[in-house]
C-alpha cells in the first residue's frame, strides 16, 4: 500500500493498555497538585524575567489530569517537586515559544523529510521517524525548534488513552555530518526529560554506524535511567510496528516517498483539526484545568464535570433524601398496593378528625371578644 500523509489512527487492535488505578495516597497527592495549579493567578513569562501573565486558555487545556499525573510519576510522587517542575515547564513553553512555531516557519527544516510522522506502533503510539540521512540544514537552534514542533504534532495525533510516542531513528546512509553536536544533544535531552516527561514510549535505533555508537556513549551519562531503558538499538521494527503502517524500507508494507508539497499541508490540516476539536470539547466540558485527556482526544470517557455529575446522580439514587411531605409507608401482609394507599389515607384523615374534635371544647370554653 502507498501513503502520502500521516495515518489518522492506529491499525485495528493496536491500542494502549488501560492506566493503573491510583492508590489512595496517589489520589490525595493528585488532588493537592490540582488545587495548587488551579490557584495559579499568574506565572512569569520568562525564567529570569519579572513580567507575569495569567494562564492562557491553551495553557489551561494543556494542564490536563494526565499531564499532572505524568509530572507526579516523573518526580516519584513528590508533590513539591511536581509543582516546581510543572511551573518550570509552563514558563519554558512561554519563553521557548512552543505555540508560536507555525508550519510555515518550520517548513524549510523539513523540506527533505528528515522527520516524518507516519503510522502507530502495536500499542497505538504515533511513530515519529528521524531520518538524519535527509539532513538539509546547519546545526542551528532552529533544528531543535523543528524537533519540538514535531513532538507537539505527534501529541496532536495521539489516540484517546495514549500518552507516549515511538521514535524510529534510522541512521542508514548517514554521514558524520548528520550527527548533532554534543551541546545540541544535551539540549534535546534536557527538553525531553524535563518538559516532556513520560512522553517517550520507546526509541528504536537502526543501522547504527560506529561513530553514532561512539556519540551515544558520550551522551549516555546525561540520559536518565528511565529514558535509557526505553532505547532499543537494532531491533526488527516489525516486532514493534504493524507492517500495515510501517515503511517498506523499515520492513513494512507502506510504500512512502516524502513529497513536501503534499505531506506538509496534510500534516498541518489534520493536526490543526485535532486541536480545534480538543478546544471545543474543553469548552463544552466547562473549561477546567485537570480535564480528562481521554475526553479531550475524543475517547469514550465523559468530561470531568460530567463524570462528577453522573456520580452524584448515582449516589442520590442509592440514598434518596426523604422530605417532610412524604407519607410513611404502611406495610400490609395481605393487601394490594391500592389497599395500602387507601389505608394510609384513612389513617391521615382519622388523625385530622381527632385533632378537630379535640379543639372543640377549647373553643367553646373561651368567650368571644367584645
Amino acid at each position: 500500500m502507498s501513503a502520502i500523509g500521516p495515518f489518522p489512527e492506529p491499525a485495528p487492535g493496536c491500542k494502549p493498555a488501560p492506566p493503573a488505578a491510583l492508590t489512595a495516597d496517589q489520589q490525595t497527592k493528585y488532588d493537592q497538585l490540582l488545587a495548587d495549579v488551579r490557584s495559579w493567578e499568574s506565572l512569569p513569562t520568562t525564567a529570569k524575567g519579572s513580567e507575569t501573565a495569567p494562564l492562557s486558555e491553551s495553557e489551561q487545556i494543556w494542564l490536563t489530569r494526565e499531564c499532572l499525573l505524568r509530572y507526579l510519576r516523573a518526580t516519584k510522587w513528590n508533590l513539591a517537586h511536581a509543582v516546581q517542575r510543572l511551573r518550570s515547564t509552563v514558563i519554558w513553553r512561554r519563553e521557548y515559544g512552543t505555540e508560536k512555531f507555525t508550519a510555515d516557519y518550520i517548513s524549510e527544516e523539513n523540506e527533505t523529510g528528515k522527520q516524518v510522522l507516519l503510522g502507530f506502533d502495536n500499542e497505538g503510539r504515533p511513530c515519529l521517524y528521524l531520518l538524519p540521512q535527509n539532513q538539509n540544514t546547519k546545526d542551528t537552534p532552529k533544528r531543535v525548534e523543528h524537533l519540538v514542533y514535531m513532538l507537539e504534532r505527534t501529541i496532536d495525533l495521539h489516540p484517546p488513552g495514549q500518552e507516549s510516542l515511538a521514535l524510529l531513528i534510522d541512521f542508514r546512509n548517514t554521514g558524520a555530518g548528520g550527527t548533532p553536536t554534543l551541546a545540541t544533544a544535551r539540549q534535546v535531552l534536557d527538553i525531553l526529560q524535563n518538559h516532556y516527561p513520560e512522553r517517550l514510549g520507546r526509541a528504536l535505533l537502526t543501522h547504527l554506524p560506529w561513530y553514532v555508537s561512539a556519540f551515544l556513549r558520550l551522551v549516555n551519562p546525561f540520559i536518565d535511567p528511565v529514558t535509557k531503558s526505553k532505547i532499543k538499538p537494532n531491533e526488527p521494527l516489525p516486532n514493534h510496528v504493524p507492517v500495515s503502517q510501517l515503511m517498506t524500507v523499515s520492513g513494512g508494507e507502506v510504500d512512502f516517498k516524502y513529497d513536501h508539497s503534499v505531506y506538509w499541508p496534510a500534516l498541518e490540516k489534520i493536526t490543526t483539526e485535532r486541536r480545534h476539536q480538543r478546544k471545543e470539547r474543553w469548552e463544552k466540558g466547562g473549561k477546567l484545568i485537570g480535564e480528562s485527556e481521554i475526553y479531550l482526544w475524543g475517547g469514550d470517557e465523559g468530561s470531568v464535570s460530567a463524570v462528577k455529575e453522573a456520580a452524584a446522580v448515582t449516589e442520590e439514587v442509592k440514598y434518596p433524601v426523604s422530605t417532610s411531605a412524604d407519607v410513611p409507608a404502611v406495610e400490609s401482609s395481605n393487601g394490594t398496593a391500592k389497599e395500602d394507599v387507601a389505608l394510609a389515607n384513612g389513617v391521615e384523615q382519622l388523625s385530622v378528625k381527632d385533632n378537630k374534635e379535640a379543639e372543640k371544647p377549647l373553643k367553646e370554653a373561651v368567650p368571644a371578644a367584645a
